[in-house]
């Protein structure tokens, strides 16, 4: 550890929601990863999956039109915040909106026009396109909180998503954001390849696992930190 890490102020832990979105996920897996700005604050040039913070505005406003699985959000429920439940499956649905101009939902331009005016402005763009935010497909899989002594700190949920249950062309990236640059799908051993953070290495192994298992997640990982240790407990 630097001294600069060493004796920089500890940073509040933002709620997140990352979404490790997974085509052709029965025949041969292949994961949407995109790269980190050179000058971002956080995990700047990495490789990542899409995902980010929580926004109180945002998703404590909108609605999922279909849950997701029973097991997930019982897990969600139970291990934080049962009022954390939708809102983070809510965050993960948009963050993948806006970073890679993806929508995970349901094709119903009706009911997206007139949900338009009940939702925040970060929902607008999902709506517009005709969709509403579902959970189908959604599947919570790993939970880390970033270490103390870095630039930002998360308290981030991870869900692995079939792309079974995305709206449009799994190709079309010409909606997204700058905030990823690089959008490419991969298979794992490619992946493995690229500049990856710890985290994302350690989601990774888990993610085969349950591939290759072909089901739910038994229990999930949970990577903390508490006196100076880091822990690897299960949910």
């Amino acid at each position: 550890m630097t001294a600069a890490r060493a004796n920089a102020p500890d940073q509040p832990v933002r709620d997140a929601a990352t979404v490790i979105l997974v085509r052709d996920i029965e025949s041969d897996p292949h994961i949407l990863m995109g790269q980190r700005g050179s000058k971002a604050a956080f995990m700047p040039s990495k490789f990542v999956f899409p995902g980010g913070a929580l926004d109180t505005a945002a998703d404590f406003q909108a609605r999922l039109c279909a849950p997701a699985d029973p097991a997930t959000l019982h897990r969600l429920a139970t291990a934080s915040d049962p009022a954390l439940a939708e809102p983070l499956l809510l965050a993960a649905i948009r963050e993948l909106w806006e970073e890679t101009g993806l929508l995970m939902g349901r094709h119903d331009p009706e009911a997206a026009r007139a949900a338009r005016d009940s939702h925040h402005p970060d929902w607008h763009g999902f709506l517009d396109a005709g969709a509403l935010p579902s959970g189908a497909g959604l599947t919570y899989m790993f939970r880390a909180i970033t270490p103390p002594g870095r630039t930002r700190r998360f308290d981030a949920r991870f869900f692995m998503a079939d792309a079974r249950h995305v709206l449009g062309d799994l190709d079309d990236f010409s909606h997204a954001s700058d905030e990823l640059s690089m959008l490419h799908w991969a298979d794992l051993d490619a992946v493995r390849k690229l500049d990856l953070p710890f985290i994302t290495e350690v989601v990774l192994a888990e993610l085969q696992t349950l591939l290759e298992s072909g089901g739910a997640p038994a229990s999930i990982p949970f990577f903390h930190h508490e006196d100076g240790r880091s822990y690897f407990d299960r949910l």
